[in-house]
């Protein structure tokens, strides 16, 4: 799978800052991309180091020793996260200015990686390399059922892809979240990420959660911190416009890749999908995410909005100088609701869309499109991440 246009955001990133962080789940192809990168350049000045190889460590057991060494280089260092106090060792080293470029690769996120945003800050950018998505896979129905993961998406069959992320799933509960330092029991946080699937597109309830576990509001918000910052679950806040309506204060939590939640819910088809009470905030999930990645827009832009008394709305964008709201609907003839009206009213958004699983366009008003998925991300294809 062709992913070249994240090679373009590394040089981007490197145009300004001396590092860049490439982060996103494991198994989402992040050292591929980064071999493919280092292709680009002379062996002689690039040096990879591979945190979960043990000759990698041992090249690394004095790490100021051993990269001081390396200037004119691009170093490459794969699952950051086994090895956190390094990054006040590369502050050191990038300080130097020795011309040494730092790609660091990591399955957690910045903030979970503790240090690094401390130490490095103003000297590292960014980069979320995530599972495929629909602008990049086109198979919708394929992507929904399987999830973006590469593996799991290009597997031959839905049986094959649902064992790989049994395999997954283990893998990440038994070795991926002690080697980040949490000393949780697998089975225990099985417990509460299945618990999780229930609250897909709802409100997050910590009380509520924790006394069906049997553990604190403390402990169930732990939990979910880990598997937000290991991209697993996405924590979507409410937004607090100055009205006089009591508005929903607590967050809602969506997975981010819908081949995971199937395979927690036991799901393997999609016809089984299709007859499932829960299909509304299944696509709800999907959709959502499709149209985060699409508009590229950060987690400091995104948020649902509701009040008390029934508006509400499933996503609200704040992107380059406009507020952009969203209606996510699984149905085939998408209409204006008393909600959307309030909503593009009280929040003064300059368009709202309903997002459908079809495959057209159309105005609903002067200021409400239906919007086809795959139209949307057709429109905003061009801009590459």
């Amino acid at each position: 799978m062709d992913r070249n246009f994240y090679l373009k955001a590394i040089d981007d990133q490197f145009e300004v800052h001396p590092a860049c962080a490439l982060l996103g789940p494991r198994q989402v192809g992040k050292t591929t991309l980064a071999k493919k990168y280092i292709e680009l350049h002379p062996k002689d000045q690039l040096s990879f180091f591979d945190l979960e190889n043990p000759l990698d460590l041992a090249r690394l057991e004095n790490p100021m020793l051993a990269l001081s060494k390396l200037s004119n280089h691009l170093i490459v260092i794969d699952e950051i996260q086994r090895r956190p106090e390094l990054f006040s060792i590369l502050r050191v080293l990038i300080d130097e200015k020795k011309n040494r470029k730092f790609l660091i690769l990591g399955s957690a996120s910045r903030e979970l990686i503790h240090q690094s945003s401390e130490t490095l800050a103003g000297r590292i950018g960014y980069i979320e390399l995530m599972p495929f998505s629909l602008e990049e896979v086109y198979d919708q129905e394929r992507l929904w059922v399987r999830g973006g993961f590469p593996v799991s998406y290009l597997t031959s069959n839905d049986a094959n892809s649902f064992t790989w992320r049994q395999s997954y799933v283990t893998t990440f509960l038994e070795r991926d979240i002690s080697n980040l330092g949490f000393q949780i029991p697998p089975q225990q946080m099985r417990r509460f990420w299945l618990m999780l699937t229930h609250y897909h597109g709802q409100q997050f309830k910590a009380s509520e959660i924790g006394k069906s576990l049997g553990i604190s509001d403390h402990l169930v918000r732990k939990y979910l911190d880990i598997l937000a910052g290991t991209f697993m679950v996405r924590i979507l806040p409410p937004w607090f416009e100055n009205l006089e309506k009591r508005q929903i204060k607590m967050p809602k939590i969506y997975f981010r890749d819908s081949g995971i939640l199937f395979y927690l819910l036991g799901i393997h088809s999609l016809s089984e999908i299709d007859i499932h009470p829960k299909l509304g905030s299944f696509w709800e999930g999907f959709a959502l995410e499709e149209v985060i990645r699409s508009l590229k827009a950060s987690a400091e832009e995104c948020y649902f909005w509701g009040t008390h008394g029934g508006a509400e709305l499933d996503l609200l964008i704040f992107k380059d100088g406009k507020r952009l709201g969203f209606e996510i609907k699984y149905t085939d003839h998408p209409k204006i609701t008393p909600s959307m009206k309030i909503a593009l009213q009280d929040l003064q958004l300059d368009h709202l869309y309903i997002i459908f699983p079809g495959d057209i366009t159309f105005p609903l008003s002067e200021n409400i499109t239906a919007c086809g998925l795959k139209i949307l991300l057709s429109l905003q294809g061009e801009n590459k991440p």
